[in-house]
Formats: structure tokens, C-alpha cells, sequence
């Protein structure tokens, strides 16, 4: 048992993508010749299994057998000379390993001990120094590092245990010179006037600190924490005389008339929180924002709107909250970009509101550089760029969070610092949600994840200007998520009966337990050693200030503590006690039965030194002014460069990447039309209702143009806000319900007034939006950082706007029929080039009453690339035609933010007699659609499917929307089978059993789906956290499979689709003799039916169920699902097509049906031999296939996006009573998905509760 096995496991030749596209890389990005083969092997170190329980995961969970080849001990590598090994730092989240050790868990019913590793081997006529290029570009040393290629005698870790943490001697003695010493080599993010303040401060203790009392006021008073420089006095404000400053200056003055308006005699410091704050207190104050959620927990923004559902009007919170993780994702993209999710989910979260929808807005320098012109220090950015998105999508589609929106902005300034910016929506019945100030004795719980050594100093770290040196040290700093432990914490805090016992509630991110916790109420004792812990040997100050993700401290009652862990326990989430909330107003932490934090609440919430600067608002370059187009090239020329510019092409292989729609809410595709392929205007979604119905819905949106703040960043901080209301009134949201939070990211400003000056006019920019429309600013987030050595990012002021209305109102962006005007609504500007909101309002007003005349069928602001751009954008979804009527230049003047709608002729007489009622708004027909795939400008006429790739070409090699793959000769017919099923047993409401797995995320959706009609469902999660978590698990699962007639495993990840394959999870539980013999008795015994979907559907072919009809051993020539064909995740509607009625799954459609479904999955290429595809033809278990236009089985990838076998969707078992497929048919419901036509209610679940009626 306690021997260490090694086992390695290669994909077999046609399922080696990862091999492959590294190979690939290697020649296009790297530029290395003469490598004729690459191999990439998993490598598996276990201790702690015998040979029984290691015969069955040799095939069952690290490898299977029709995929992949097993080496056990070693490996032959022949010729390939060049072999190297990489794997996690120590302490490093591995979900592989963790995925593993859960999963023989199972059936050992011990955690053995597992560390994976992947092996390089490398074979051709290659130089060491290219070898080593390969390595750097593979292995990022934040987060990994080379391995031994020898085999350890023992894997288990050997740590030492720490007993005191260090008490800093003579520090309140030390001189100034040795402070600042001090400063840097303890790698404090405080100024030296704050360490010298904190020196004062323990003088008058008598004492000196102890390193984590200074590890800890260093976390609380980090720019990151306590925005210091928003917080920044400033003492002097210049404005340079010049045209373009004049409304500035004209801002500036008002500005300083509401302060004394509200503040009246209080000595209020100007600073850039003030003005960044200021605009929501007098709104307020003049009865605008009389929605906002009044309470002293700062979660997220949080407004109160009145929800209409079937069950009746309520009252809901709708929460939202944009979140940057700039520095952690430039060092290790993934991880960075996954925790700005997560971090930016339990903002909301903690408020006990439902997270539902995210967007993700990006910033990258060129995707196209070269590999060699990489800066020291940095990583390349095509790397970045993809890790990020690989991060951020995975912990998303994990989490099961719908991305409704996705847009990567390109300037070069970021290559000084990526941006990383997370925004998601949230919504809670208000009567779930209670806020209450905490009482002495209250106890406070940790709820979620362990600690470990991840994300120390991340909010130190992120508040430093860095050079090549620093970056080098970071490793620490990001944290990892674990997406599927997140996903448990949503359901917990979605139960009422959690949520109504939290008085208040801190998420864990920058700062760990003393940020979390400290924050909590003014009186703490923190119990350091009841922190759960990854590993030991870790001390008191790494668990004070750890970032590790995943984890939520909450308020409560003490007599509601046996209740919390009961509800925690029963969502196979760890809880703790580890505070108690004192009436000292100190903040206590103990480790080791010593008091090694002990300070004053009121020194904490000093933040330090007030610090000083003076900003100085310069000319602006009337040269560079972006309002003006100076190109002198032809109009075709400019038509083709506003759709193949790398801002205005298409993303469409980065977004797909992003599932868009789970949860059955999705108003808005990402992209619309026929082909998919127009862009929508905003994200939206409707509001999470559990066990009713609404129709109600958010309409979230950004603006920023870069290019606009470089030149002058108030005028960008106004069309920021502007584009993010205007995109609102574009979808059909109600502008006046319109709430915004901003995110700022400017460089490190330093002691340079020209450099706070950018800042400054940024904020006073959207100060002058806000007052000028209406529409309050409730929330933000900086980020000041954005520097490398001398280079800087760009000015960075991006609004995020939200809205709420029903979803009848909402328009798409692409057009809809043939011979309908395209009118422009144009907003007009000032001298100084900044809009007019005054009329702006007027341009809003004007289109909501449009909207409410149900004249509009399409809309579509004007961004980076002039009206060519989105007229274009919006031809393409439904390739119809576009004829301009108004004169050529009109297509490529800069009117940003300019409205285009499609107006429905048939409901308009004379488009004369209609516009002169608006003669005093710039209003104007500038064309017609038209029913040739043309785009016609007077004389030049060019074919639709010519600009179309112009505009899908660009990005191809950044995020490639094709791929190679094997494509097996079609053959089979449909399957026609007269028979109509019934149970034998004849029930008015069947039972569902949905099992929920680790990393499940499809159980509400499924639930709903199955009791909308008419079925009584019983959801209930696999746990196998404690001890006998699993035993209990078997037998529960056992018990409600005996009262079930119908077993439905939902979509997910199970275990992170981890390792390295999807569903083992969940098919290791079901093969649990006690399990696998009530599934045969409910299906064949009580006549029961069985459905499987996405993840649902992987487990029921690793099962065997899928096509046997019984769980089974597989070999070689099994059927299986594996890696799509494009080797990334997909996410996108399809049509499928009912090919055999042999299944009473599909008793409700007809034979040839089609309909169009969404699917979100990166493993679900269905695999077969020849035979086996015969066979499953003449028996008609091939259910449903991938089909085009014309209704024919494709292996085109806009039609078949993972590339399976035969165009195969769906299978059934040899008599139909158990169905698997990719196809998610439980995402379906009124006003779903509505800017991608056809038919989306398969009527599956229909079908399902019929058979027993």
C-alpha cells in the first residue's frame, strides 16, 4: 500500500490535440524548425493502493481504454531524445491529482496520495537553445517548475511545523534608516511614513509588533484594500487654458458647488474618491436614486426592484459588481484570470444573492507580436492572452455561470500590465436576505475552502509598480480557484434557510482572514488554528493573510451554529468556527495559544498616513483629435478595414469558448442571427426565480474607448458612460433605471501631477455624465498600478451600466427582414468635443417610445469603426443586404455612440410624413435592407460573404472557428418505429432522481424542466467530505433510486472533468455494486427511464449504458465522447435533427423534426468504429444528428462544432429507454435565446413524463 506506483498516459494517435497544437505552436509562434514529433504524456505518482483497487482505475479513472495508451513504471521513448517533466510548485491547487485521489476514493473508500506531472518528449534535429525556448513558452515559473524524472520512494510531505511567529525586536528603537531598511526587505506595499506612523504607534503600546502585526496593517492599508491613492488628499488642482479643458474646468467648478451643497460646513478633503462617489450623494439627494439598497454591508452594488412572476409582484435585490486582477493575471494568466471571476462572484455572493450572468471586458497589447519581442520578464502575449481566456471561461463554464458578454480590447499600452476585468449580475428575493450589525458573542464561520500558501501578499502585490526584478518574486501572490467548490457555496447561500441565519458576511479575497474576518465587526477574536488547512506547516501569519479562494466568513447567532454546519454538511461544504465578535474593538487573532495580533480598531481604520498629491489637467493635442477621420483611402478600402481591424473583427473563437446558457435565462445569445455571428449590443438575462416564473430581466453593458481617453480622459470617461447607456437603450432597456459602476485602471501616478491629473479629469468626466443624465454611479473599483519600468496602460475609465425591464422589450442587433429603413440617430457634441447628454436623453426617449410602438426589429450602437462596422455587424447574422442612401462619408465619420435602428416598414405608411414629426432630432434614413447578400454603397457593390471573411479571418490565428478532423462516410436513414411507448406502470407524477455531483451545474435547470411538467424531482448531492460522507452518499442514492422512475443526470464538470476526461467522476459512483444494481432494477424491473446530458451523457457512455442498455466493462471498440475536434471548449446553439423515434424520449415530436438547441461542452466528439455505427443505425439508436440548413448530417463545425463521428448528438440504448446527448434541452423557456431563430423546445421532458401517463 504504501509503494509508490508511476503509470504514464498518452492519448493514441487522432485524439492528441494537446501534442499536436504544441507541435504546432512550436513551428508558428516559436519559429522552430526540424521537430518531426512531439509526444505529451500524463504522469502519475500514487501511494496508498493495492492491486485490486488499482486494476480498476488503471482504465476506469486515469486512462481509458479506447483513447488512450498506459505505460506502467516506464516508458520506451526511442528515438525522442529531447524529454523533460514539469509539474505545480508545492502548494499549488492541482485539480487533476485532487480529481484523482476523489475519485479511488470511491470505491477504496481511502484518499490515496496522487501527484501528476506531464512529460515533453521531443523527437527531430533541434538545438538545446530551441529546447529551452520550448520550455519557457510551456513552463510559466510562477506556477510551475521542471520535475524529476526520477521516481520518489514516498510522496507523503514532510513539513515543518512552525510554533511562534517572529516578534519583530527593537523595531519601536530603530531609526528611520532602519525602518526603511526594513521596508524593503520585508517587501512592504506602506510608504515609509506609514511604517514610521505604525513605529509611533506601538511606542505608545510599549512594544514591539510581531511580523504578522505588521503583515497584517500592511494587507489593511494596501491600495487594494483601502484605495489609498483614491483616498489621497489632493492639495492643488491645475487646468491648463485650452478649448478642450474648458468643460473640465466648467466640471471641476461644479463639482466643488455640490460638495458645499452637501457637505455644508464638514471639512471634507478633495480626493479621487470623493469626486468618483460624490455623484451618487446628490443625485440621491435630489430623488433620483431612490432604489439603492440602504445597508451598512458593502457587498456590491445593490438595487431594489419590483420583479412581476407568475406566483405574483415581489420585491428582489439585483446586485452587480465588476472586479480587475490586472497584476495576477500578466504573471499567471490562468490563475489570475479564473480567481477575477470567482473574486468578483463572491462579492455579490456574500451578499447572499444568486450570481447569474457575467461579462468579461479585457485589455491586451498585439495578439500578433512575436514571440522573440517578448519584454524580459513578461510572458508573451499571445500566451497570455489565451491562458486568460482559458482561465477565466473554465472557472466560469465550471461555476456554472452564463457569459453573456466577452470583448478583448487591443492597445499597446497594455503591454505594460494586462487588464483583467470580471463584471457579473446578481438577484435575491429580498425577504432571503437579512442584514444585521453583529452582537458581542456573535460567532463567525468560515464556510468553503482550506487555506494554503496561495495569494500571500496578492493585495500587496497588486498595489506595487513592478519591473522585471519584482515579477520574478510574484509567484505567491496569485491565487487558485477551485470552481466546483464555489459552485457548492452558490447553492448553499441560494437555500433561505442559510441565508436567513447570516447577519452579515465578508467573501475571502485580497487580505485573507484579517481582511475577510477583521472586517467584520470592530471587536474580534480570530482562532487561527481552527483555519482549515491544505497542508501543515504553515504559520501564523500565512493563515492571517492568505488569499486562498473559495471561502466565505459569515455572522451569526451562536445558538444557529449546529444548523449552519447541518446545511453546509449537507452541500459537501467544510465549515468551522473559527471568531467570536468581542465588545474590546480590537482585532485579536490567536495561533498557537499566543496572542500574535493584537491592535486597536481605531489605529486599523486610520489606513495610515494621509498622503498628499497635486493634479495638474494638461492641453490636449488637437492634432490627435479622434473625432476627426483623416483617412484619405478609397471607401471600399475603409469598408474592409472596419471589419478586419483586431477591434472590430470578429471574436467569435474567443467567445464561444464561454458558456452563454446555463441557467435557461439568456435573453441575448452573445452572438445573433441565423449564423450567429452579429454581436449583441449587451448582455442579458432573466432574474434566477426558483419554483415560479418571470419574465423579467437585467440588461448589463460597458463603454470605453481608448483611444478617445488617450487623447483627452474626460472626454473618454464621457463617451465611456454615454456608449455604456446608449448600448442599454439599444437592447430596449429603460435608460432612466439605469445604474452604472465604474472601473478605473491608470498608471502608477507617483508624485507626478501630470500623471494625476489623468485620473482626476477621467472621474470628473464621469461625474459630469452622471449629474448631466441622471444616472448615479453606485459602485467601482480601481486599480492604479498599470506600469512596467517606463511604460504605461492606457487611461483607463470603463462604465458598466445595468438596467431592468421585461423581456418583451428587448431588440437584437441583427437585422430581420428585407426592404425596412435603417434610420441613424445621431448625438450631437460640444465644442470640446464631449456629448451633449441633455440631448442624448432626448435620442433615449425618442427610442424607448419606438420600442413601446413595436416599430424597432434591430439596433446597434456605432463603436470603434464608424456606422460601416455596424451596419455590417448587422447584416451578417442573418446575411441580408444593406443599400446606403445618405452620401459615403456619412459610413466613416467617428459618431460614436450613434444609434442605428431597423425600423419595420410595414408599420409605417410614408417614412416622410414619419421623420417630420422629429425634424428637430437628428434623425435620417441611411438605407434599406435588402434581400441580396450585398453590401451597396452608390457605385461599389461588394458581396456580403467577401466582407464576412474579411471580417471572421483576422483573429483566426488568435482563436481559430475551424478545425481538422476525421470525417467518417454519413450513411444512415431515418428511423421510423410506428410503436408508441408506455410504462407499464401508470403514474400521474413521476419521481426524478438528479444526482448532484462535485462540479455538477445543471441540476436547477434540469429540475425545472422535468417539473414544469408535471414530475416530482429529488435533487440530491453525492457527498464525500467527511468520513463516512460516501457510505451515507450510496446509501441515500440507492434509497431514491428505488422510489424513482426516472434517473436524469444532469450537465456539469464532475470533478473538474478531471483527470483528464469527463464524467469519471460520476461514473465511478454509479458503478458501486449497490447503486449499479438499483439502476437495473429501476430500469428494467419498474419499466423506468434514464436520461443523460452533456456531462450526463459522457458518464452514461463511460458507464456502458450508452448503447448496452446495462453498465458494463468497455473495450477498445466502445464507443466513447471525447476532446472536440477544435480542441477547446464550445459554446453555441445547433440543429439537430430527430432521426428515429424508437425512444419514447421523443414520443412528443415527429421523425425529421428540427431543433434548434444550445450546447456547452469541450469533450463531446462522439467516437465509434464503423460497426459499431452500423449497428447503432440498424437498431435506430442514433437519436439525433448535427444537421445544416438544408436539414443534412454535417461535419462542418458551424454546424457540428465538436466534429463527432457520423454528426452523431444523441444516442439511445437498444430498446430507447435511455437516452444520452450533448444537446442541453432543458435550456429552453419563453424569451430565451430570441436573436437565434428556431424551433428550441424539444419537447424531451414532455416526452419523458408522458411514458408513465
Amino acid at each position: 500500500m504504501n509503494n509508490v506506483r508511476r503509470i504514464f498516459v498518452e492519448r493514441k494517435d487522432g485524439f492528441d490535440l494537446e501534442a499536436k497544437r504544441l507541435h504546432e505552436q512550436c513551428v508558428t509562434l516559436l519559429g522552430i524548425e526540424g521537430i518531426r514529433g512531439i509526444r505529451i504524456l500524463n504522469r502519475y505518482d500514487i501511494q496508498g493502493l493495492d492491486d485490486s483497487i488499482y486494476a480498476v482505475a488503471k482504465y476506469g479513472i486515469f486512462a481509458e481504454i479506447q483513447t488512450d495508451n498506459v505505460y506502467e513504471e516506464a516508458v520506451d521513448f526511442n528515438r525522442y531524445e529531447h524529454i523533460f517533466a514539469y509539474e505545480y510548485l508545492p502548494g499549488q491547487y492541482d485539480q487533476r491529482a485532487d480529481s484523482c485521489e476523489q475519485c479511488i476514493q470511491l470505491i477504496s473508500h481511502h484518499r490515496p496520495i496522487v501527484k501528476t506531472a506531464k512529460l515533453v518528449c521531443i523527437f527531430g534535429d533541434i538545438k538545446n537553445n530551441d529546447i529551452d525556448k520550448i520550455k519557457e513558452y510551456i513552463i510559466n515559473p510562477v506556477e510551475c517548475r521542471l520535475a524529476s524524472m526520477e521516481k520518489p520512494d514516498n510522496l507523503k510531505s514532510h513539513y515543518n511545523v512552525p510554533y511562534m511567529v517572529e516578534n519583530v525586536s527593537g523595531f519601536i528603537k530603530s531609526d528611520k534608516d532602519a525602518i526603511v531598511k526594513m521596508k524593503n526587505q520585508c517587501g512592504f506595499a506602506m510608504s515609509e511614513d506609514d511604517l514610521l506612523f505604525v513605529q509611533e504607534y506601538f511606542k505608545s503600546l510599549d512594544r514591539d509588533p510581531t511580523i504578522t502585526e505588521l503583515k497584517v496593517i500592511d494587507t489593511y492599508w494596501s491600495d487594494h484594500c483601502r484605495h489609498t491613492t483614491f483616498n489621497t488628499v489632493l492639495d492643488e488642482v491645475v487646468i491648463d487654458e485650452d478649448i478642450f479643458n474648458d468643460k473640465i474646468k466648467k466640471a471641476y467648478e461644479r463639482y466643488i458647488e455640490i460638495r458645499k451643497e452637501l457637505y455644508k460646513d464638514k471639512d471634507k478633503p478633495i480626493c479621487l474618491m470623493d469626486i468618483a462617489t460624490i455623484g451618487a450623494k446628490y443625485l440621491k439627494s435630489k430623488g433620483l436614486l431612490d432604489d439603492m439598497e440602504e445597508s451598512k454591508e458593502n457587498n456590491a452594488c445593490s438595487i431594489v426592484a419590483d420583479v412581476p412572476t407568475s406566483k405574483g409582484d415581489e420585491k428582489w435585490l439585483i446586485m452587480f459588481k465588476n472586479e480587475t486582477h490586472n497584476h495576477p493575471t500578466e504573471i499567471e494568466p490562468f490563475g489570475g484570470a479564473a480567481t477575477c471571476l470567482g473574486g468578483a462572484i463572491r462579492d455579490p455572493l456574500s451578499g447572499r444573492s444568486y450570481v447569474y450572468q457575467a461579462m468579461r471586458v479585457t485589455g491586451a497589447a498585439d495578439p500578433f507580436s512575436k514571440i522573440e519581442d517578448t519584454l524580459p520578464g513578461k510572458l508573451p502575449q499571445i500566451k497570455i492572452i489565451r491562458e486568460a481566456a482559458n482561465g477565466y471561461s473554465s472557472y466560469g463554464n465550471q461555476v456554472g455561470l452564463a457569459t453573456g458578454q466577452v470583448d478583448e480590447i487591443y492597445h499597446n499600452g497594455y503591454i505594460a500590465k494586462r487588464m483583467e476585468i470580471g463584471a457579473v449580475i446578481a438577484a435575491a428575493a429580498i425577504e432571503n436576505v437579512k442584514r444585521e450589525d453583529p452582537c458581542t458573542d456573535d460567532v463567525i464561520i468560515l464556510i468553503g475552502g482550506r487555506t494554503g500558501r496561495d495569494g500571500l501578499g496578492g493585495a500587496t502585490g497588486s498595489s506595487k509598480v513592478h519591473t522585471e526584478e519584482s515579477l520574478s518574486e510574484c509567484g505567491a501572490e496569485v491565487q487558485k480557484g477551485n470552481a466546483p467548490t464555489e459552485r457548492k457555496i452558490q447553492r448553499l447561500f441560494r437555500n433561505p434557510d442559510m441565508s436567513k441565519l447570516i447577519k452579515k458576511c465578508n467573501d475571502f479575497g485580497a487580505g485573507g482572514v484579517a481582511v475577510a474576518i477583521g472586517e467584520l465587526a470592530d471587536g474580534l477574536e480570530i482562532y487561527l488554528d481552527n483555519v482549515p488547512k491544505k497542508y501543515e506547516g504553515l504559520d501564523g501569519t500565512e493563515l492571517a493573510i492568505s488569499e486562498s479562494q473559495e471561502r466565505m466568513a459569515v455572522v451569526i447567532d451562536k445558538s444557529d451554529m449546529d444548523k449552519v454546519f447541518e446545511l453546509a454538511a449537507f452541500e459537501n461544504l467544510e465549515a468551522t468556527y473559527v471568531a467570536k465578535v468581542t465588545d474590546t474593538e480590537k482585532l485579536k487573532m490567536i495561533w498557537n495559544g499566543k496572542v500574535i495580533v493584537n491592535i486597536e480598531r481605531s489605529f486599523l481604520d486610520t489606513n495610515g498616513v494621509t498622503q498628499h498629491a497635486k493634479a495638474h489637467v494638461t492641453k490636449k493635442d488637437s492634432s490627435s483629435n479622434p473625432f476627426i477621420n483623416k483617412s484619405d483611402k478609397s471607401y471600399e478600402k475603409q469598408l474592409f478595414e472596419s471589419v478586419n481591424d483586431i477591434n472590430s473583427c470578429s471574436k467569435k473563437g474567443l467567445i464561444e469558448k464561454f458558456d452563454s446558457t446555463i441557467g435557461s435565462n439568456t435573453v441575448l445569445m452573445p452572438l445573433g442571427g441565423k449564423y450567429q455571428i452579429t454581436p449583441s449590443e449587451a448582455m442579458v438575462a432573466k432574474l434566477p426565480v426558483l419554483d415560479k416564473k418571470t419574465d423579467y430581466c437585467t440588461v448589463m453593458s460597458y463603454g470605453f474607448f481608448p483611444n478617445i481617453s488617450e487623447w483627452s480622459c474626460f472626454t473618454g470617461a464621457c463617451y465611456s458612460v454615454l456608449s455604456s447607456v446608449s448600448k442599454i437603450v439599444s437592447v430596449g432597456g429603460e435608460w432612466r433605471k439605469t445604474r452604472l459602476t465604474l472601473q478605473e485602471y491608470f498608471e502608477s501616478l507617483r508624485k507626478d501631477a501630470k500623471r494625476w491629473g489623468k485620473p482626476f479629469q477621467a472621474l470628473l468626466g464621469a461625474l459630469y455624465a452622471q449629474t448631466e443624465l441622471g444616472i448615479p454611479a453606485i459602485g467601482g473599483k480601481d486599480s492604479m498600478s498599470g506600469s512596467f519600468m517606463d511604460m504605461d496602460v492606457p487611461p483607463t475609465l470603463v462604465s458598466f451600466a445595468v438596467s431592468h425591464t421585461s423581456a418583451g422589450n428587448i431588440i437584437s442587433s441583427e437585422f430581420k427582414k428585407t426592404d425596412n429603413y435603417i434610420l441613424r440617430l445621431r448625438h450631437r457634441r460640444n465644442a470640446d468635443m464631449s456629448p451633449d447628454f441633455q440631448y442624448a436623453k432626448k435620442i433615449f426617449d425618442l427610442l424607448q417610445e419606438f420600442n413601446s410602438n413595436s416599430l424597432i426589429l434591430s439596433s446597434s450602437t456605432i463603436k470603434h469603426k464608424s456606422a460601416a462596422e455596424a451596419l455590417l455587424k448587422m447584416c451578417f447574422g442573418n446575411m441580408i443586404g444593406f443599400v446606403l442612401t445618405a452620401n459615403e462619408e456619412s459610413l466613416f465619420d467617428n459618431g460614436y455612440c450613434d444609434i442605428l435602428i431597423e425600423i419595420d416598414s410595414q408599420k409605417i405608411s410614408n417614412i416622410n410624413d414619419f421623420l417630420s414629426r422629429y425634424d428637430n432630432l437628428d434623425l435620417e434614413v441611411i438605407g434599406k435592407t435588402i434581400d441580396e447578400s450585398k453590401f451597396i454603397m452608390k457605385d461599389i457593390v461588394v458581396d456580403l460573404e467577401t466582407l464576412l471573411t474579411e471580417y471572421t479571418s483576422k483573429y483566426e490565428s488568435v482563436f481559430s472557428t475551424k478545425s481538422i478532423a476525421e470525417k467518417p462516410n454519413i450513411t444512415n436513414k431515418p428511423y421510423e418505429y410506428k410503436k408508441v411507448f408506455h410504462s407499464k406502470i401508470n403514474i400521474a407524477k413521476p419521481r426524478v432522481f438528479i444526482p448532484v455531483f462535485p462540479g455538477t451545474n445543471c441540476e436547477y435547470d434540469t429540475k425545472r424542466a422535468f417539473e414544469d411538467q408535471g414530475a416530482i424531482c429529488s435533487t440530491v448531492i453525492f457527498r464525500n467530505t467527511r468520513a463516512n460522507d460516501i457510505d451515507v452518499s450510496v446509501k441515500e442514492f440507492v434509497k431514491l433510486i428505488n422510489d424513482s422512475n426516472i434517473i436524469a443526470i444532469p450537465g456539469g464538470f464532475s470533478a473538474g472533468d478531471e483527470p483528464d476526461g469527463s464524467g469519471k467522476f460520476i461514473a465511478t459512483v454509479f458503478r458501486n455494486p449497490y447503486i449499479k444494481e438499483a439502476v437495473h432494477n429501476m430500469l428494467y424491473s419498474r419499466d423506468g427511464l434514464m436520461l443523460g446530458i452533456c456531462n450526463g451523457f459522457q458518464a452514461l457512455v463511460k458507464l456502458g449504458l450508452i448503447p448496452y442498455g446495462k453498465i458494463s466493462e468497455l473495450s477498445e471498440k466502445s464507443p466513447t465522447l471525447t476532446y472536440n475536434s477544435i480542441g477547446r471548449h464550445v459554446s453555441c446553439m445547433v440543429n439537430t435533427k430527430i432521426i428515429s423515434k424508437l425512444s419514447p424520449w421523443f414520443s412528443c415530436v415527429n421523425l425529421n423534426d428540427i431543433h434548434t438547441i444550445p450546447v456547452s461542452h469541450g469533450e463531446g466528439r462522439f467516437i465509434c468504429t464503423e460497426q459499431e455505427y452500423n449497428l447503432l443505425s440498424a437498431n435506430g439508436q442514433i437519436a439525433t444528428q448535427y444537421v445544416d440548413d438544408s436539414g443534412n448530417p454535417t461535419y462542418d463545425i458551424a454546424y457540428n462544432p465538436n466534429g463527432s463521428y457520423y454528426a452523431i448528438e444523441g444516442v439511445t440504448s437498444k430498446d430507447g429507454r435511455i437516452l444520452g446527448k450533448m444537446g442541453h434541452s432543458e435550456r429552453f423557456g419563453n424569451n430565451v435565446c430570441i436573436n437565434v431563430p428556431g424551433n428550441k423546445d424539444q419537447k424531451l421532458f414532455e416526452s419523458g413524463v408522458k411514458y408513465f401517463k
